[in-house]
């Protein structure tokens, strides 16, 4: 397995943080559409912006986006250094796919650790451990 090159794995609260001090931050939600759906999703309209929705796999195979690198360069244009900040449901896609833009020359992609739904409690539920919604941030479901 190769090592990850990406800039690290910071809170959601660090992410909220840098996403109300710097305008240039971005928030990349690698979700399916499915779960956005369902699930819910980060609500940055007290920030008078929205996330970037570029899902990291397809459902319902689960297979890579093969247009992922690409929607997303063309979203966030040519700055490097951007702060830009990547969500899964627990921090395993987001990972990858922050590792992926990391080696295309972004040097500030970061992990949301635990992602919006965060880890498994002892009955096997997300949503009651870590992660956004567990945070207290905002989110809204549709």
């Amino acid at each position: 397995m190769n090592a990850l090159v990406y800039a690290g794995d910071v809170s959601a609260r660090e992410c909220w943080a840098t996403l109300e001090d710097s305008a240039g931050a971005v928030l990349i939600d690698v979700r399916t559409p499915e779960e956005w759906a369902y699930v819910g999703i980060v609500d940055l309209a007290g920030l008078a912006r929205d996330p970037l929705y570029v899902p990291w796999l397809t459902y319902p195979k689960m297979a890579p986006n093969p247009d992922f690198a690409r929607t997303l360069t063309e979203a966030v244009g040519a700055d490097h250094e951007r702060p830009l900040f990547f969500l899964c449901r627990s921090g395993q896609r987001s990972a990858r796919a922050a590792d992926a833009m990391a080696a295309l020359g972004y040097r500030r992609c970061y992990n949301v650790a635990h992602g919006f739904e965060g880890d498994r409690d002892a009955h096997g539920h997300r949503g009651t451990v870590n992660g956004w919604k567990v945070e207290g941030l905002p989110w809204v479901q549709g």
